[in-house]
């Protein structure tokens, strides 16, 4: 499969009047942007790009030469250098991912830190070292340096070569889960000191609070769905049924919560939102089952997230093949719908995890970027075996749908008609670049690419695992820069 890269972006929609939004076109008279009717953002937990696809071909991925890694990263416990290496297993351990975390792992750009925090966050008590909620080392090895490609994860990488590949995907924060799904639909995380008082709120990029009984809507300033809503473009957030995939503190360790759709938790912030309970919309965060009936009856909103529960979420010590596997089964619904043909879905993951990347995040403000997380763009109009290169982050995601379906409005104090004193306008950032690289909306429309859900050859877990000889690690490449 030819594989490209990009050079430049195209220029975002011109704002309307006042910041009014403007339908898109319908019909036959749909053009550019406005071919996409529906913008699905699905998001999975907790991997880095180079846990993915550090070995993806033309990808900006684990320095190598020979095909062995030429970087690596101090190991503490053992006074050595560990290499990334192939890791075969379908559960991980993955390490802290927390404010503090990421700026031990990133270490000022050296990008040095993964081991040790690996080390730091795993849980003392535990007698099994191959226990994942160990946090520790798997086989002698610390697995934050391990890396998946095409033999565990082949429907990913079928998506990254049928479709477009972000190599240079960050999360828009560095810090953890709740943060960063906060982000995702408001490109803000902050704590307000009064009730329902936006102008109150300020930067809180480790703990912005859940809500409580006595505080049931904590996050105060404005989200997507408030633009969405006063737009008149519809929109959900299926949320799947289970267990929370994190603990609510950012521990490594805590007992498992459940979720279920309209209860506010780490991955269900909207319901905790002023904007939505004032609107009246809480009812659009739905269960996951509403997606598929969505898709069947030809209702799918504009705008949908789609968030899992700790089962399939692949949030260590969540399997790699259970999270692929669920993914795999929501686009091949989309695919499978009328939907399809006017789709874009853009499929990430929350945070890095702990896993080891070697690119530095930009700066782009006091809160981001965080860590670089895979990004797949897969779509009719996308283009095929297309590496974009960009930069960019879930900052992206509002400005695609910003400029698809409410004419470039922005969430900006100055222009929404909501203020609020976030610092800046994230998806006006210098850096960011923009999704409509991804698409050629000149070609035809791209046949569906349908995949069964479980595929792989990942070693699945045992209670009892046989333990491999330790591989020795290296001191002689330099560490990780």
């Amino acid at each position: 499969m030819l594989v490209t890269s990009c050079v430049s972006g195209t220029p975002p929609a011109t704002p309307s009047a006042g910041g009014t939004a403007v339908s898109p076109p319908s019909g036959a008279s749909q053009s550019g942007i406005h071919k996409i009717q529906h913008v699905i953002v699905v998001m999975q937990e907790n991997r880095s790009f180079d846990s993915y696809f550090g070995t993806f071909p033309g990808a900006d991925g684990i320095p190598m030469s020979g095909g062995q890694p030429t970087v690596c990263v101090p190991d503490p416990a053992t006074k050595t250098c560990v290499k990334p290496f192939h890791d075969v297993r379908d559960r991980n351990a993955g390490g802290p991912h927390g404010q503090a975390n990421a700026s031990a792992d990133i270490d000022s750009g050296k990008m040095d830190g993964f081991v040790a925090q690996q080390e730091k966050g795993a849980r003392r008590s535990c007698t099994d070292p191959n226990d994942p909620n160990c946090g520790g080392r798997v086989d002698g090895e610390p697995d934050v340096m391990g890396w998946h490609d095409e033999r565990e994860i082949p429907n990913y990488w079928t998506y990254a070569r049928d479709f477009v590949l972000q190599d240079h995907m960050f999360e828009p924060n560095a810090s953890w889960s709740l943060p960063s799904h906060l982000f995702m639909v408001s490109a803000w995380s902050a704590k307000c000191r009064n009730v329902g008082e936006p102008m109150t709120c300020s930067d809180a990029l480790q703990n912005p609070g859940l809500p409580t009984a006595k505080d049931p809507t904590p996050y105060a300033w404005t989200d997507l769905t408030y633009l969405l809503h006063r737009g008149g473009v519809s929109w959900a957030y299926y949320l799947d049924a289970g267990t929370q995939p994190d603990c609510e503190n950012d521990a490594m360790i805590c007992p498992l919560k459940p979720q279920k759709a309209g209860v506010p938790s780490i991955w269900d912030p909207l319901p905790g939102f002023v904007t939505v309970n004032e609107d009246g919309q809480r009812g659009n965060v739905k269960d996951l089952s509403d997606l598929y009936s969505a898709l069947r009856d030809g209702t799918l909103p504009a705008v949908s997230w789609v968030v899992p529960n700790g089962q399939n979420s692949e949030h260590p010590p969540a399997l790699v093949s259970a999270g692929q596997a669920y993914v795999t089964s929501i686009v091949n619904a989309v695919m499978k719908s009328s939907a399809w043909s006017s789709t874009a879905i853009f499929l990430t993951w929350d945070d890095w995890g702990g896993f080891y990347d070697h690119v530095a995040p930009p700066t782009v403000d006091a809160n981001g970027y965080g860590l670089r997380v895979p990004g797949i763009v897969i779509s009719p109009y996308a283009k095929q075996g297309f590496i974009d290169h960009q930069t960019l982050s879930f900052d992206a995601y509002l400005k695609f749908i910003e400029d698809d379906f409410l004419g470039g409005q922005r969430i900006d104090p100055k222009t929404d008609g909501r203020p609020d004193p976030r610092p800046d306008v994230r998806e006006n950032a210098a850096q960011l670049g923009d999704l409509t690289t991804d698409f050629d909306f000149s070609q035809s429309p791209r046949a569906p690419v349908l995949l069964p859900p479980h595929a792989g050859s990942a070693v699945p877990p045992s209670p009892r695992p046989t333990r491999a000889p330790k591989r020795r690690a290296t001191s002689t490449p330099s560490p990780s820069h």
